[in-house]
Parts: C-alpha cells; structure tokens; sequence
C-alpha cells in the first residue's frame, strides 16, 4: 500500500479545491516564501525580538525530527519486505555507495578549483574581521570519530537508543536486517506487514500535521538567523557567499543537470516538482526538515518503494554535495585569509581527507560546520582559529548547502531507480503535469 501524499492527506474529505486568492493563500510554497521574507523583516528591524525566535524554528525542526526515525524504518522495511528478490538490496545500496562516492568527489573537487581561481580570501585583512566563538564547534571536530570508529558506530548497541538519539544510519541498519528478516519469512508475516503498513500511514498521516506548522518554523530560524548575525555580516565576505552560491548552482545545472540527461530525466521538471521542499529547506535551513516528504514524493515521481527507502536515508549521511562544496571551498579560503600557501599535493591531501570527514555530516544545521573544524584538526595545515571568521556567514550559507543536498539525493534516488530498472516513466509524467498545473 503506498504511504498518502503528506501535503494532502489532511485534505482528504474535505470540500472541493479553493480557487483564487484562497488557492493561492492555502499554498504551502507561498505560504513558506511570505514567513520567509516576513522572517528576513523582522530580523533587520528588530534583531533582539528576532533572536527570540529560535525557539520557534527549533520547535518545529524537532517536531519533524520526531517522525523522521520512524518513518525511514518503515519505508526501508516495507519496501524490502516487498522484494521477491533478497539480491536487489545489496546491489541497490552498492549502487547507491558508489555513485555517492563518485559525485562527492567531484563536488570537492570543483570546489577546490573554483576557489583556486576566485581566491576570495586573497588581501582579507584576517584581524578586521568579525570573529565568533568557536570553543564547541573545535572542540567536537577534535573528538570527531575515524572512520573505524564510524562504521562502527553504525551497528547500535541498542534498537531503542538508536530511535532515542535519531541516529539515521543506525535506524537504517536496523530496519535492512528486519526488512530482510521479514522477506525471509514470507507469508507467514502478512500480517506483521499489514499492521507496519497502516502503521506508516498513521506516520505519515502525522507529517502531514507538522506540515501544516511549516511557514511558522521557516519564519522563526530564518528571523533569529537575520537577527542573530545581521545582513551587515555578509559583506566582509560576501566574495565567499558569491563563489559558493555560484559555484553550487553549476554544480546544480550542470553536473547533476548533465547526470538527469545521461539517465533520461530532466532536472527543472523535478525541481518544480519538489518546490515546496526546497523552500521548506531554504526556511529552516536544513535538509532533514524535507526528508519525510521525500520519501513519498520520490515514490510518487516514479522511483520504487525498496530504492527510495534505501538511498535517501543513505544519501543523508553519505551523499552531501553541496556540504562537500562548501567544506573544500572554506578550508582554501582560511588559507589565503592566514596566507598560508598550500602546494597541489597538500590541496590533494586535504580533498582525501575530506571524502572521508564529510561523510560524517548529517542534515542538521552545523553538522557541516563540526566537519570543517575535525578537517582542519586533522590536516594541522590550516589555522583551526580561522573558523571564527565563518560563523557570522555560515549560516547564510548553510540553506544553500541544505539545498544542494537535497536536489542530490533526489536525483541519486532516480538513478540508482532507473538503473535498477525499477522507475515507473508513467508517473513522472503525471507528477510533472501535476507540478506545472500546481
């Protein structure tokens, strides 16, 4: 049974659709663009009663944090509990792995060019900058695990704890070996199959209802963001925003544009498809805030239960295109700030290290910020103290890297679909009819 569409299940037995301004009013995408920009407002008139908006922002991340582990856990089960074929799984998740592995890499690398060629931090005055406070953030990329420990991080020591703490990729290991477990079984779990099914619905049924909060949410982190760090913060470095916001709309258009059209997908469709969603990440500031809406409206584009299941869940810790822009394009930049030169060799060796680090990135806000500080822990190349002068604007750039991550992840989930032969055409063209009449 497939899970109801989150942004219209609260509309289900209602009266017929709204027509004119009432249409418009009822849109959630308009609805997120008026907080947004009531949000920008507020937080450069009046940034102290902005700042208290966080709690209103954060209240609502947490709401859909709520759901999130229950929701991929019954996505990844029942899709897997589907499969006929046990095979399919392992060979969808090394599909998955390695186009992950491949385009992260090249997001790093063309981060590295851009600000090779740009330098925006070339003749920056590193004293006359603002500074922050970045005791926690250094401190937490200090004690960041290696990869040892993180793979090993990845089997809980409890089921319980893992859904406790939101611990995605533990969640995801879980639900693969008891979606497994079940296919295993076969008919004599029809029945434990049925109940997760109206379990999910129930789950999704939920989201829905938080959904309804979203302009709200999108309002109070964008307002405490304006207010916290001020629109003034931006021009100091605004060279840098330039170049990063640049630089991920070619990586956007072009390389995932080049990689929709090599796999028979056009990427504009399937933006305007997932526009509520991108503003909703544009609002909040992060990508998990989409994440249980994704699972559906992938499905609903056309891409199998069993792969969306696996990808978008994996995508999230494995697949951060536009964190991995972002990480190679500050530690450069930190560079040419101290005036530290760094040879081809050192750059090469800061993009090894970071194909490993910023896997460990998630979809929460900061989380890009802990892998830049445990990078330059590790590399001892780069001044750690040259993360100060990022705070201010980090989390201006944080939507686009929030952004950037999940259009990859939906197309990651296409390709590893239609690969798999498991992508229904049809679908996407009502989907896309869909969006271009909504």
């Amino acid at each position: 049974m497939r899970p109801p569409d989150p942004a219209a299940a609260s509309a289900a037995g209602s009266a017929p659709p709204p027509t004119g301004w009432r249409r418009w009013a009822g849109n959630l995408t308009v609805q997120v663009l008026v907080a947004i920009a009531v949000g920008v407002l507020l937080g450069a008139t009046a940034p102290e009663t902005a700042k208290q908006m966080r709690l209103v922002g954060d209240t609502f991340v947490r709401l859909v944090r709520m759901v999130i582990g229950p929701v991929v856990f019954l996505t990844i089960v029942l899709g897997i509990a589907s499969l006929r074929d046990l095979g399919t799984v392992g060979r969808v998740g090394l599909k998955a792995l390695v186009y992950f592995e491949v385009v992260t890499t090249i997001a790093l690398a063309i981060g590295l060019v851009v600000v090779n060629v740009t330098q925006p931090g070339a003749g920056l005055d590193a004293g006359a900058l603002a500074k922050g406070d970045i005791s926690a953030y250094a401190n937490a990329g200090r004690e960041a695990k290696g990869i040892g420990e993180f793979l090993s991080h990845v089997v809980p020591t409890s089921v319980v704890g893992a859904f406790a703490e939101g611990e995605i990729l533990q969640i995801v290991f879980f639900a693969v070996l008891f979606g497994v477990a079940l296919a295993g079984l076969g008919e004599r779990v029809a029945g434990v199959v049925g109940g997760l099914e109206q379990l999910q619905e129930g789950f999704f049924r939920v989201v829905a209802l938080v959904m309804r909060v979203a302009p709200i949410g999108a309002f109070g982190a964008m307002a405490y963001t304006v207010g916290s760090f001020g629109l003034s913060a931006l021009l100091p470095l605004g060279r840098l925003m330039l170049d990063v916001y640049l630089t991920m709309a070619v990586f956007i258009f072009g390389v995932l544009g080049l990689v929709c059209r090599w796999f028979g997908f056009r990427l504009l469709p399937l933006l305007r498809y997932l526009r509520d969603e991108l503003l909703l990440v544009l609002g909040t500031s992060s990508s998990e805030a989409a994440l249980p809406r994704m699972l559906v409206k992938l499905e609903r584009y056309g891409a199998a239960k069993p792969v969306v299941g696996l990808v978008i869940p994996a995508g999230y810790s494995f697949n951060l295109d536009g964190t991995s822009i972002y990480l190679s394009m500050a530690v450069v930049f930190i560079a040419q700030v101290f005036d530290v030169p760094l040879s081809i060799g050192q750059q090469l060796g800061i993009l090894g290290v970071l194909m490993i680090t910023s896997k460990g990135a998630a979809g929460v806000t900061g989380s890009g910020f802990v892998v830049l500080a445990s990078t330059l822990a590790a590399t001892r190349t780069v001044p750690l103290e040259g993360l100060a002068l990022l705070l201010g604007v980090d989390r201006f750039m944080s939507e686009a890297r929030a952004i950037t991550n999940l259009i990859g992840n939906a197309v990651a989930t296409l390709v590893v679909a239609r690969s798999e032969g498991q992508f229904d055409d049809l679908k996407r063209t009502l989907a896309d009819a869909e969006a271009r009449g909504g």
